[in-house]
Parts: C-alpha cells; structure tokens; sequence
C-alpha cells in the first residue's frame, strides 16, 4: 500500500481537527454551565478567623503601598488579620515607605526570584506564637473592598474547606492589551471557575485572591518548586481530594498588562507552566479515573489539552491555507472557529461588553497569531 502525499495531508488534517474540536468541546460544555443561575451566598460567620494575609512583591515598587493601605483600611478587627509583604528586590525608599505602617516587612533577595520562595520565606520567618486559621495570598497590585476581609471569612467558614478561590478582576482596561487581559481574565472565570463549580468539579485556583486553611498551606508551600506554584498546590489539594470553591461575589481587583509585548509574554509563561503540570501529573490520571476522583482527573485532561491560543492560532492558520490546497477541506474549520468565538462571547461577562470589545475581540486571536509568528519576521529582517 503506497501512502501519498494527498493522503498524508488528509490523515494529518483530521488528526489537527480532532485535537482542535476536543479543546472546543471543553471549552463549550463548562461555558454553558456558567450559564447556570446558582448563586452561591455566605452565610454569616459566627467565628472570626484569624488571617495571615501575604503579599509577595517583586519589583512592585509603584503599586505595593496601595495594596497595603487597601487591607488595612479594612473592617475586620485588626487584631485578627496580620499582612506580611515579602518585599524582594524592591528599592530601599519603597522599604522605608512600607516599614511606616503596622505590616510585617520581609526582605529577601534571592539570586533568582520566584513566588514560591518568597511564600516560603514568608512562613519560615512569621513569630512561632502567632496562630492563625486561614493564609490568604495577594499580590503586589492587588485592591479590595473594605468588607473584603469580612466577605472571605464568611465564605471559607461557609465552603468548609481548605481552599477557597475569589472573584480576581481587572481595576484597569486603558490600553488594548489591559483589555485584552481582562476578557482572558473573565473566561477563565466563567470557565475554569463557576462553570466548573455549577457541574459540581472544583474550580481553578488563580495564583492570587486565594484562602488557604493555614496549617495545610503551611506543610504544602513548602513542597513547590516551581514559578507556577499556584497549579502546584492546585494539584496537591486535588490529589488529596480537597475540593476548591469559588465565590464570584467576592472581588480582588488586579492591574493589568499594558501592552501587547508583556501580556504574550505572560501567556507564554502560563502556557509552559500548563505543559510542566501535564507531565508531572500525568501519571495519576490512571488512578484518579480508577479511584473516580473526578476532580483531579478532570484538571489533568485540562493540561493536555491544547492551549486556546493555540487553538485559536492553528484554526486560523488552517482557515487560510487550506482553501489554497481543497475547498472542502477548510469548511470544517470555518464552523470550529464560529463555535470557538461564539463560546467565547458566551463567557464574556456583560459590563465588558461595550462599543470596544467587538474590535478588543475580534482582533484577540490576531495578536496572538503575531505573537507566534514575530520572531520568524525580526529573523528574516536581520539577515
């Protein structure tokens, strides 16, 4: 039997295709459940818990002071919350400012900075006598409300578990790469989120705007490696079967990236941290389907999918070419990409919907189109 061209060309397209249409077909079935009206109210606490709240700070110096005067500016009684800011590679007049307010000042420098070594750093250096029930993680850029503190200690004693994941939206959308930033940040939070806890499946942690019981995050931090620390102790709760809830009406306000370069170079990172976590935990996939847990079954097919850049990126590479080489052959994607846009537009809440976002929209996966084909024209250039 002689294979040719045509049928390699065939069989590859088909393959691509399937690969494509499953990332689709997961991506649309959580988005429809987000749909789903279940509000998810706390009750009042009786208990106060007692929070740590850590806030690793790298080169922050320009937003850090905002973020400590918006928590302390709380209404939970300040003897139950302490904020400790690891402040790494930070310039000394920005110590001097932040050492002016009643925080714990951390400040390492480490050859090569991560947030897991400044979490770790953090728990090695708080007072033996302190005891607290819940770590709350923030970053640098970072704004609440003033019944933040309140709302949290509500919804961890409501969910009854170790980890809780808040409401993370952006505080700006001035340029389009912040806007671009904020509609990635939302679909992730219809998605991988509240779609996720509606079908009764954990939620996705976020890497900030999350409350750990503290004796579990104080062993487990102590176990990450890597700058994806978050998706670390993701799966580490999952493997031991802790659910993670959401509450989309609690908020933690984040700044943005404000242009193109410094958002697809975030993505980028968070697209090898995805392919990391894959291999590391790909081999309890077998276990968790045989155990039926779910939920870290579920998280471990999320990483082997194909990230939805790529997605996007291969559906409109395949859109253009294949009409060159057989008309019918490009049809099938024409409609995978209506349904993968229209999946999208179906997880983008409605206050981002304005007279910009159709243009912010429409041109997302053109800029990460140019993200991946950048280098190959600066190369070209050069010589």
């Amino acid at each position: 039997m002689t294979i040719t061209t045509w049928d390699l060309l065939i069989w590859g397209d088909i393959i691509l295709f399937i690969i494509v249409a499953a990332a689709v077909l997961y991506l649309g079935v959580f988005a429809i459940a987000a749909l789903i009206n279940r509000h998810h109210e706390s009750i009042r606490s009786k208990k106060q818990n007692r929070i740590v709240i850590l806030i690793p700070a790298y080169k922050q110096d320009a937003i850090i002071e905002q973020t400590v005067i918006s928590i302390l500016s709380q209404a939970y009684p300040q003897r139950m919350f302490d904020v400790v800011v690891i402040s790494d590679h930070q310039e000394e007049m920005t110590n001097m400012r932040l050492a002016q307010y009643p925080i714990t000042l951390l400040t390492p420098n480490f050859e090569e900075s991560t947030k897991a070594k400044s979490l770790q750093y953090a728990i090695l250096n708080l007072p033996e006598f302190k005891i607290y029930d819940m770590a709350l993680i923030l970053d640098a850029d970072n704004i609440v409300e003033q019944d933040f503190l309140a709302k949290v200690n509500d919804a961890f004693e409501t969910a009854a578990t170790k980890a809780i994941q808040l409401h993370r939206i952006s505080r700006n959308r001035d340029t389009s790469a912040a806007r671009l930033g904020a509609l990635f940040e939302e679909i992730n939070n219809a998605i991988f989120r509240r779609g996720h806890i509606n079908l009764g499946l954990s939620s996705a942690l976020a890497g900030s705007g999350v409350a750990y019981d503290f004796a579990w995050f104080k062993t487990n931090v102590m176990k990450t490696r890597t700058a994806g620390e978050d998706k670390e102790l993701e799966a580490l709760l999952l493997r031991q079967e802790i659910f993670i809830d959401y509450f989309d009406d609690i908020y933690v306000y984040g700044e943005k990236k404000r242009t193109t370069a410094k958002l697809n170079q975030q993505h980028s990172r968070w697209v090898q941290e995805q392919f990391h976590n894959f291999i590391r935990n790909a081999k309890f996939l077998p276990g968790a389907l045989f155990r039926k847990q779910y939920d870290l079954a579920d998280k471990i097919i999320q990483w082997m999918l194909i990230p939805r850049a790529t997605m996007m990126v291969i559906i409109i590479l395949m859109s253009i070419i294949l009409p060159f080489i057989y008309m019918t052959l490009v049809i099938k994607w024409w409609i995978l990409g209506a349904i993968a846009l229209f999946i999208f537009a179906l997880a983008t809440p409605d206050y981002l919907v304005n007279e910009i976002w159709e243009n912010t929209y429409l041109n997302s996966p053109f800029t990460r189109l140019w993200h991946y084909m950048r280098p190959q024209i600066l190369t070209k250039k050069k010589k």
